[in-house]
């Protein structure tokens, strides 16, 4: 079983302020994703930045073959929102926006507005695949690219840029200590026993604050003395599988002209130990292959006709 995450990057119809401008532009990046999902071969793969249902179908008609969907139905001011593909069916667990009580609303911006939920909802689903059942959550956390009031992409001043940064990552952690909360659902505290991963665009790197916390218990990651000893962790654990990535690879987008691995797969304790590769992009490229990847900026309209996406697929193989 190939599980992977890919951030499609405003999939959109064309026509709206937030698509390609016409129908040829949107037909190149219908044409650019599908190549990827065609070679990626996925069983089941978690999306980010789907802006409008129609879109979403129309991409796998341009795949081809029998595929279920999900979509959260809690998008962003923007539309977009994320989903699930699977080539077995699906069955929605849940899809939230929600903080977990006690944790309170936070500070979202210079007019002292709070954010009382996640910008985009968490998708739970279940899939009973070859391998067994399997419970997937999909994300994609608040973004380090930072907007400011009256639609600016860059700052008046750098107070200005060192408050919305504070303000973003208060959000990031918010929404992050809110999925794993759905997360420790998924596990129901049977984690050595049950299939469980969390997938998605966490806009932040593996030794982040906000990726931590989704990790729950310390210990035993991957590559460490401690990862084949059983403790009493491993039932609420999740593993980043980034320590599978050949380091060549290991990034999923360019920012500024640095490598970054922003979209992680994480799984449980009975899944961790089946995984038998993992990597970035399509499994069969040279490992030592550089992504095909465009370096983004502050501003993410500038790419709004462009095919294809600026992010790179992660993805794990199961035995």
């Amino acid at each position: 079983m190939l599980l992977g995450t890919w951030n499609l990057e405003n999939l959109y119809r064309p026509g709206g302020p937030f698509g390609p401008k016409d129908k040829a532009a949107y037909e190149a990046k219908l044409a650019a994703l599908a190549d990827v999902v065609t070679a990626l071969e996925p069983d089941v793969l978690g999306v980010q930045e789907v802006g409008e249902p129609e879109a979403l179908s129309d991409l796998l008609e341009a795949v081809g073959g029998i595929w279920h969907a999900a979509l959260s139905a809690h998008p962003d001011g923007r539309g977009i929102r994320v989903g699930v593909i699977s080539r077995t069916p699906l069955e929605v667990l849940a899809d939230t926006r929600a903080y977990p009580a006690p944790l309170r609303p936070v500070q979202a911006d210079d007019s002292g507005a709070a954010s009382d939920g996640a910008g985009r909802g968490f998708l739970a689903v279940e899939t009973v695949t070859a391998a067994g059942p399997l419970r997937v959550a999909v994300a994609h956390l608040k973004s380090k690219l930072l907007s400011y009031p009256g639609d600016r992409f860059f700052p008046r001043d750098e107070g200005e840029r060192a408050r919305y940064g504070a303000y973003a990552l208060y959000r990031r952690a918010a929404e992050a200590t809110a999925l794993r909360a759905l997360a420790d659902d998924l596990l129901a505290g049977d984690g050595r026993r049950r299939d469980v991963a969390v997938l998605g665009d966490l806009n932040d790197e593996v030794q982040a604050a906000t990726t931590q916390i989704l990790l729950g218990p310390p210990g035993s990651e991957i590559g460490t003395r401690g990862f084949g000893t059983p403790d009493r962790g491993d039932a609420a654990r999740l593993w980043d599988v980034a320590p599978l990535i050949p380091v060549e690879r290991r990034y999923s987008r360019i920012d500024s002209g640095r490598r970054e691995l922003i979209d992680h797969v994480m799984t449980s304790h009975r899944l961790v130990h089946r995984l038998t590769s993992a990597g970035t992009g399509v499994p069969d490229q040279e490992p030592r292959q550089e992504l095909r990847l465009p370096s983004v900026g502050p501003d993410p309209a500038a790419r709004r006709n462009e095919p294809g996406s600026d992010h790179a697929p992660v993805w794990v193989r199961v035995g």
